[in-house]
C-alpha cells in the first residue's frame, strides 16, 4: 500500500500544480472514500470530477451540491385534462371532438 499511496499523492500534487491561478479559486469538494491514501494533512478531494489529494474549500461533497436543495418540499404540479367528447349530430355526416 505504500507504493500506491505514493503514486496517488504524486498524481494529486501534480494535478494541483498544473492548475492555472484562476482555477485555484475553483470549488474543491471533499471526496468521501472508504480509505485515505493521501499523505498526512491531506484528504481525498474532487476537482471537476478528478479525484486527488488536497484540502477542500467547500464543506459539502460534490454529490450533495448536485442534489436538489428541498427534495421533501417539492410539490408536483398536476394539470387536469379536460375530457374531450365525440359529437355525432343526427342527420350530419361525420363526427367531431368537442
Amino acid at each position: 500500500m505504500g507504493i500506491r499511496a505514493a503514486i496517488m499523492s504524486g498524481i494529486g500534487l501534480a494535478v494541483l500544480a498544473a492548475l492555472p491561478a484562476s482555477a485555484m479559486d475553483a470549488k474543491i469538494y471533499p471526496y468521501h472514500a472508504s480509505a485515505n491514501y493521501c499523505p498526512s494533512g491531506l484528504q481525498p478531494i474532487s476537482i471537476d470530477g478528478v479525484i486527488c489529494c488536497g484540502t477542500p474549500n467547500q464543506s459539502i461533497s460534490y454529490q450533495q451540491a448536485l442534489a436538489h436543495p428541498h427534495v421533501t418540499r417539492v410539490k408536483k404540479v398536476h394539470y387536469k385534462k379536460s375530457a374531450r367528447r365525440m359529437v355525432c349530430p343526427v342527420g350530419e355526416k361525420g363526427c367531431y371532438y368537442e
